[in-house]
């Protein structure tokens, strides 16, 4: 296959998002940044303190954590609105 018949058959399968969309996509992404920097000060929290650890507090972030992906859930699909 000529590279142009190939390159012409990827751009065929892009999608465009509109300006929304992409915004959304952006907000998206820092969320789940502060989602995962929540998560790895829990780690570095639980490993310095090992035998402080109280199960409770950090059932308590996790949920926290589960609740904010919860909501990200819950933003619209991009692609979607793109079509």
């Amino acid at each position: 296959m000529p590279l142009s018949a190939l390159i012409r058959r990827a751009m065929a399968r892009t999608r465009t998002w509109t300006a929304r969309a992409a915004e959304v996509e952006r907000e998206r992404t820092r969320q789940v940044s502060r989602v995962g920097n929540n998560l790895n000060q829990i780690a570095r929290w639980a490993n310095t303190h090992k035998g402080a650890a109280e199960a409770v507090e950090v059932l308590a972030r996790l949920v926290a954590i589960e609740r904010a992906l919860g909501a990200l859930a819950r933003f619209e699909n991009p692609e979607r609105d793109a079509r």
